[in-house]
């Protein structure tokens, strides 16, 4: 278990308890009773947070846990993904937020197939961005993988990435990654460019990666051919699910999608309880 992750369910039980107990569990359930949680779809989808929510099991002291699915598993609704047996008081304590990572993190991971799967038979990958939830990022990044995406850097200290304020400061595309590559010769660099001006400019430098920022579908076909397979070529920037095959079928080899994580609906799922163990 990462510390991010410790850190977050800790944080999630401790707002769910605020202090105290919870209430209606400790009036209604008897201390020692033990029961059965099936963790059940209520809508197709693809399963992602099946670990982050053991570890919200084990976390509250649920140590008899059996994930029946893994992260990327495509499921129909009603399907048990994750049974678990203990105490019933600590299995409720747990209820919310392991349905919060298995619903959010699901979601995530449904979306990115829709994309994927709208894209295949072109050489395009779906990528994310760092548009994530504060404290979400791995997880996040893992369910987009879950659903058949790539994930793009997950931090400022993975990779360069040259972006239009970068240049401005710089004084310029190529003074920017020129002082990218004094500083870190080794890293890899991807630069913004908003023409084929500076697409062209920029091509002499022989950055790892170009991105494409907000050009329509027909100036990615013309940035295509003046890469001529040189380098990478990522499209961002007014991507909806309705042109992203029009963009894909350009030649880009990536497709940024913002809306992997900032946008994806949770997938319905669903806690049920079974007595007389």
């Amino acid at each position: 278990m990462t510390y991010e992750l410790s850190t977050l369910i800790a944080l999630a039980i401790a707002e769910d308890l605020a202090g105290g107990v919870d209430v209606t569990s400790h009036a209604t359930i008897p201390e020692h009773q033990e029961s059965i949680a099936l963790f059940v779809t209520r809508a197709a989808g693809v399963i992602a947070g099946i670990s982050a929510a053991i570890e919200v099991l084990h976390y509250v002291g649920i140590e008899k846990v059996e994930a029946l699915v893994t992260d990327g598993t495509k499921v129909e609704a009603h399907t048990l993904i994750l049974k678990a047996t203990g105490n019933t008081r600590q299995i409720l304590l747990a209820e919310r937020t392991a349905l919060n990572f298995l619903t959010h993190l699901s979601g995530i991971a449904t979306e990115t197939r829709r994309w994927v799967d709208l894209v295949s038979g072109t050489k395009c990958l779906i990528r994310d961005t760092r548009k994530t939830t504060p404290g979400w990022r791995a997880l996040e990044k893992a369910a987009v993988r879950a659903g058949g995406g790539t994930n793009h850097r997950l931090s400022l200290s993975d990779a360069a990435l040259i972006k239009d304020n970068h240049i401005v400061a710089a004084g310029g595309v190529l003074e920017a990654f020129d002082f990218v590559r004094k500083y870190d010769p080794d890293i890899s660099v991807e630069v913004e460019v908003d023409t084929l001006d500076q697409l062209h400019v920029i091509l002499a430098a022989k950055p790892d990666l170009i991105l494409l920022d907000n050009m329509s579908p027909a100036l990615c076909i013309e940035a295509v051919a003046l890469a001529a397979g040189q380098v990478k070529l990522e499209a961002s920037g007014g991507i909806t699910f309705a042109n992203a095959l029009e963009y894909a079928e350009t030649g880009v080899d990536y497709l940024a999608v913002g809306a992997l994580t900032h946008s994806a609906k949770s997938l319905d799922i669903g806690l049920d309880l079974m007595m007389g163990i």
